[in-house]
């Protein structure tokens, strides 16, 4: 019979105390020790608990992966986002915080535990499964620390499970220089890489295949930041860096950040390479996003995915999604990203009828593009024209869409599937093989300036799967940057060459409302050129406007003016929008701020000396706004 794993099973549980930092935690009560861990079963549930940690679909309420990249340029939600302004940003509680340590303490324990079980040899069952499920350990503490990394940049490198010895706590907690913390990251994956099978013990567990792309996308990250940041208060290696106090003496292992960030790249490259080498490309693109019956996913590109059961953990997506526009909606930047199915960008393709109409816009496009959003407005049937969709740019909270761009990529159209908000099973993706493509294309070309090794074929199956023409060369000819609709034209607020722009834009086609794009913004520093930045949506005053009735639209209320914009601009409707003249990145919002309780905890005799540093611009005292005027550069 097939097995597969459901997140809910997770049964086991932990006694944890009730203190909300890391330092104020006593040791672990993992109750009768001696009783559990005993068998690889034990193990087995333990692994189980971890896996709520990857990306999904929320269970009875909205959210979920569809909505994810409202925190970017890809998409928004009905509010403005304060980490792309000024001053709504504070400094958080613990609870709030990334500077949480809890699961890297628990699997310590259970990697140290287990270690020296199977050193005893006490635990029953087959090593290559009491191997595995330890390598599931080592994959889920790197995914911690990635999710650290991200966010936080330097932090502290925990192996143990400390006892109450403040001074050795306060020791503990001193941050780590990021690419130390990076190089940490990729040793725990080979780890994993190393005790995990290379196909998973039960449908929608972790393989050696997951490491190896975790590993990538780590790399890649960290040489991509590292690149892009040099020089500033966010990297190692210079007197700007916020720990340069801290490690006087610091030296990359490489002897320069050259020399670092392309020993990151090239990590990336032979861990993309080894999955992508693999695994093939699923025919139909969309099927990855709306499959029950775990064909799509249950294909080779798909190395990992979360399942949902009917009556026990199904999903709202397509419950919000078909019904409403579900409170988010994509961006005309993201959309006007998309090529033409001749490969070429809309400007360059004399066949491309505008946007006026989004039956036009979508004709010949990208089916990454066609299949993802709702085709809203007129649509011509042979000699008729129909009324498909109104887009709800009427509606409020999440019955409505800012933009009118309503999503359509995680919608299934089985029967049933949208009916109440606890229907839905159709699987969510969480690792597949078309990100090692993408990984090992933008990694190769920044190692080594050039589209050599396996690029080619790569890149041409991702287009040849999205039904645009493979010939990319065509393509970054036709390219002009300053044309381009979008952020990542630039790092460091200089234009990237175009061959990097549309090996960033094949992925931002790719990944469309999946949750990536605000990582990829802030490693390659391209929120530098989010300035005066307005979010725009569809062309309602192009021609849309008129399947609308008065009562439907009315401008200050629910739409933005047609003098402002053809455009509908969801923060320019009401003149009293924080944000109405637009979003102005702080740079300081790059890395997320510590909870001032942490620094002012693990400092000594009432002086400012903990080892805990603040990250760039952030307050160190008193809980607060970042200062701006703070020179991150």
């Amino acid at each position: 019979m097939k097995r597969t794993i459901y997140i809910f099973l997770a049964a086991f549980s932990l006694t944890l105390t009730s203190c909300e930092d890391f330092l104020q935690r006593e040791p672990l009560d993992f109750g009768n020790d001696q009783a559990y861990f005993k068998s690889v079963d034990d193990m087995m549930i333990y692994a189980n608990t971890y896996y709520s940690l990857f990306p999904g679909m929320r269970s009875g309420s909205w959210g979920g992966v569809y909505a994810d990249d409202n925190n970017s340029d890809n998409q928004t939600g009905t509010s403005a986002n304060s980490l792309f302004y000024r001053g709504d940003k504070y400094t958080p509680l613990v609870k709030d915080s990334h500077w949480k340590f809890d699961n890297i303490r628990n699997l310590n324990y259970f990697i140290n535990r287990i270690n020296k079980k199977i050193e005893e040899g006490s635990i029953a069952g087959s090593p290559e499964l009491i191997n595995h499920y330890l390598g599931e350990i080592y994959f889920f503490k790197a995914y911690e620390y990635f999710r650290l990394l991200s966010n936080l940049g330097d932090v502290p490198i925990l192996d143990q499970v400390f006892s109450e010895d403040y001074d050795a706590l306060i020791a503990a907690s001193k941050r780590a220089p990021r690419n130390v913390v990076a190089r940490y990251i990729l040793n725990l994956l080979d780890q994993s890489k190393s005790l995990m099978m290379q196909k998973a013990p039960q449908t929608g567990r972790l393989s050696k295949d997951a490491a190896l792309l975790l590993k990538a996308r780590v790399a890649l990250f960290e040489a991509t930041w590292e690149k892009y940041h040099q020089g500033t208060a966010f990297v190692p290696g210079n007197p700007k860096w916020i720990g340069a106090a801290t490690y006087p003496d610091f030296a990359f292992e490489g002897g320069t950040i050259q020399s670092e960030y392309n020993f990151f790249f090239e990590q990336a490259i032979a861990a993309a390479d080894s999955v992508a080498s693999k695994h093939t490309l699923y025919a139909n693109y969309i099927d990855l996003f709306n499959d029950t019956k775990g064909t799509a996913v249950g294909s080779s590109e798909v190395i990992l995915a979360r399942y949902y059961l009917q009556g026990v953990n199904a999903h709202a997506a397509s419950h919000f999604l078909k019904r409403t526009g579900a409170g988010t909606g994509y961006t005309r930047s993201l959309v006007e990203s998309f090529l033409t199915s001749d490969g070429l960008p809309i400007y360059a393709d004399p066949t491309y009828k505008g946007d006026a109409v989004m039956y036009d816009m979508l004709q010949n496009r990208d089916t990454r593009l066609v299949k993802s959003v709702k085709a809203g407005g007129l649509i011509i049937n042979g000699t008729d024209t129909l009324l498909n969709y109104k887009p709800q740019i009427w509606s409020s909270g999440n019955q409505g869409t800012p933009t009118g761009y309503e999503v359509k990529k995680w919608i299934s159209e089985e029967a049933g599937q949208e009916s109440t908000p606890t229907s839905g099973t159709s699987a969510t993706p969480v690792f597949r093989a078309a990100e090692a493509y993408l990984i090992y294309l933008e990694a190769y070309y920044e190692r080594n300036g050039n589209l050599g090794g396996n690029c080619d074929t790569y890149w041409k199956a991702l287009r040849n799967r999205a039904g645009v023409n493979s010939n990319y060369i065509a393509t970054i000819a036709a390219t002009v940057l300053s044309k381009e609709n979008d952020l990542a034209t630039k790092s460091r607020g200089n234009y990237v060459d175009a061959t990097l722009y549309n090996i960033r834009r094949e992925r931002r086609s790719e990944f469309i409302a999946e949750g990536m794009r605000l990582m990829d913004l802030k490693r390659w520093r391209a929120l530098d050129h989010m300035v005066a930045y307005q979010v725009e949506g569809f062309n309602l005053w192009g021609d849309i406007y008129k399947i609308y009735s008065a009562d439907h639209i009315k401008v200050g209320q629910n739409v933005s003016s047609s003098s402002l914009s053809t455009y509908l601009r969801p923060f320019q409707i009401v003149s009293t929008s924080i944000v109405y003249e637009g979003y102005n990145f702080p740079k300081q919002h790059y890395l997320e701020p510590i909870p001032v309780s942490e620094i002012l905890m693990t400092s000594t005799n009432g002086e400012d000396n903990s080892p805990i540093y603040q990250n760039p611009g952030w307050p160190r005292k008193i809980a607060g706004p970042a200062d701006y005027s703070f020179d991150c550069d």
